[in-house]
């Protein structure tokens, strides 16, 4: 098996390569796409290292996986042809199923709540809203080049239930979810 070199000097002086061969500034918006999903897997990573309950272990490798597809199909220009995974429906409906599990459980949501509880609740919320960042990069590729459609809506879907993990998470742990009062 050929090992990866880390430095390739490809890059050094702004440029980077998408899948395809095709060169693009490291401020593309390619980049800043597929660069904050990485920043997201990132981040899950962290929070796996915050001991969240072992159900939520499980789903949360599986999310690292799945980003690594997204991140794989926005370096990946549709119209080259070259054969890499791309997300499919499977994935979002998996994370609407597992939102509504999850949503049976916990109270209904009547008003707005503040992010925080547990480190892994407080840091899933966290990444709710680098997952929404992530979503606004990829609309705006979008705006201008052709894209995975399901990119699109893994990606809102994803920010949902990283929401409603978030407030299961604190549940499972004991946690009070703090209700916004508005102004005070």
């Amino acid at each position: 098996m050929k090992t990866i070199k880390i430095y390739t000097r490809g890059g050094d002086f702004g440029t980077t390569s998408l899948f395809g061969g095709v060169r693009v500034d490291k401020n593309s918006a390619w980049i800043r796409a597929y660069g904050e999903v990485d920043e997201l897997n990132s981040l899950i990573g962290v929070i796996l290292s915050e001991n969240p309950p072992k159900e939520a272990v499980k789903k949360l490798l599986r999310i690292q996986s799945e980003l690594f597809v997204l991140g794989s199909d926005l370096a990946s220009p549709l119209d080259v042809k070259i054969k890499i995974p791309r997300v499919k429906k499977p994935f979002v409906s998996r994370l609407e199923k597992e939102i509504d599990k999850w949503t049976k459980e916990l109270s209904p949501l009547r008003n707005f709540i503040l992010p925080g509880g547990s480190p892994a609740g407080s840091k899933l919320h966290l990444a709710r809203t680098v997952a929404r960042r992530a979503e606004r990069s990829i609309v705006e590729l979008a705006g201008f080049e052709k894209i995975n459609q399901m990119d699109l809506l893994y990606i809102n879907r994803l920010s949902d239930w990283l929401f409603t993990l978030a407030r299961y998470v604190n549940k499972l742990e004991g946690n009070k979810e703090l209700i916004w009062k508005g102004r005070s």
